[in-house]
């Protein structure tokens, strides 16, 4: 019998691990998990999550009582803390100082530059001042980002002098005193789903999507098409891009923006993609990495030699009403999709909830709101909380015309 730690996120890739003989202490926060996931744990416990030390303090002594095989975690937020605590019990796994390259930009963009990987100018920047004379010099569009960022939140393109004096007010206003400053990278945005065992990549799935004004991804569909033309370059650079930040076991989510000089590298995550990708995956090319996360580092099921071929398209579509509070929620009795409804008062901070559900269904959507919540501007990843549409097709593109067209008979009434 194995036994796995699982540092928060969202936990749905341990239902079923009992049966493939796998014991899991799942480490989380009061109401931030659904309760069902508890008769696949063999116990919960509480921890802050941001804490590397706190949790170690906390897992330490069940380690000691019977050794963890892994401790593993699917959410960005948490690699830090979670590599601190791998590297504190001596296992193998994500470590801190890979999961920090990941996570700080500017790291990432260094280490990319060390090894001549995907040219991007780029500058951290302290002031207004110095964020106007990298615009100067670039000539061009620019992008301000946090430095150790997540969700999509306050990246700023910035076209002039204007601009940036609001872009670097609204950083501030956040507390961000130093900022990260990039060349604004034209082109639409692709990732690859990558997994890792030994020290050997296999690039799997391959994703395109749709973004607001915010940066918001709110539709994903695999496979990406525009990527089609890029596969051996975006390959090739995955996998030097994983041995550049030392990653060596586990899920990665690279994303890239297919410029006119080339794909560029725009972030990497250890982690599983986010947006129900590994379900998209699951459905397009047949390999479950949500599975794999669990089952190939411990041995269970062996790393594939080669990624399979897409024999299906598969696409996520988020909900996104007009702001305001929600007087009414009406869905047409001919919609084409098994409905889900999250009640009142349930489930408020997950993400994609019941999500687990809908695996066995080839068009489904949850419905995350109910009359007298209230609708937010869709500024950040976490303002995708209306609900979602999730469809197989026979390719991605009719993937996204169905959910296109389930999300059209679900209305929001503000």
């Amino acid at each position: 019998m194995f036994r796995v730690a699982v540092i928060g996120g969202r936990p749905a890739p341990i239902k079923g691990a009992r049966e493939l003989g796998v014991d899991v202490v799942l480490v989380h926060q009061p109401g931030q998990y659904e309760e069902s996931i508890r008769e696949h744990c063999e116990r919960i416990v509480h921890a802050p999550l941001a804490d590397g030390p706190a949790m170690l303090e906390v897992l330490r002594p069940l380690h000691e009582e019977r050794p963890f095989d892994r401790v593993l975690t699917v959410s960005e937020p948490w690699g830090v803390p979670t590599g601190h605590v791998v590297d504190g019990l001596g296992l193998p796994g994500t470590s801190e100082r890979t999961a920090r390259l990941l996570k700080n930009k500017a790291l990432m963009r260094e280490r990319l530059a060390k090894y001549d990987l995907s040219p991007v100018r780029y500058r951290v920047v302290g002031s207004e001042q110095e964020a106007l004379d990298f615009l100067t010099e670039i000539g061009g569009p620019v992008v301000l980002k946090p430095i150790d960022g997540a969700a999509s939140r306050h990246i700023l393109r910035v076209d002039d002098a204007a601009g940036l004096r609001d872009a670097w007010h609204r950083h501030t206003e956040a507390g961000n005193t130093s900022v990260l400053a990039e060349e604004f990278l034209a082109g639409p945005v692709v990732s690859v789903e990558s997994f890792s065992f030994a020290g050997r990549h296999l690039p799997v799935g391959y994703s395109e999507y749709l973004v607001n004004s915010h940066h918001v991804e709110w539709q994903v569909s695999v496979p990406s098409r525009l990527a089609a033309a890029h596969l051996t370059e975006l390959r090739d650079l995955t996998v030097r891009l994983l041995d550049a930040v030392e990653l060596t076991e586990g899920p990665s989510h690279s994303e890239f923006v297919l410029t006119d000089r080339g794909p560029r590298v725009l972030e990497s995550h250890a982690r599983l993609g986010g947006h129900a990708i590994p379900e998209l995956v699951r459905r397009a090319y047949g390999l479950d990495l949500a599975r794999m996360w669990l089952t190939v580092p411990l041995g269970i099921d062996e790393l594939p030699a080669e990624a399979p071929q897409p024999a299906a398209g598969a696409a996520i579509r988020f909900l996104r009403p007009e702001p305001g509070k929600i007087r009414d929620i009406t869905v047409a009795e001919d919609i084409p999709a098994v409905v889900k409804r999250v009640p009142p008062g349930e489930l408020a901070d997950v993400y994609l909830p019941l999500l687990g559900e809908l695996v066995d269904i080839p068009v489904g959507a949850v419905v995350h709101k109910n009359p007298g919540d209230v609708i937010n501007p869709i500024h950040t990843l976490a303002d995708c909380s209306s609900g979602y549409v999730l469809a197989t097709g026979t390719d991605a593109d009719a993937a996204v015309d169905t959910c296109v067209l389930v999300d059209e008979k679900i209305r929001f009434h503000t």
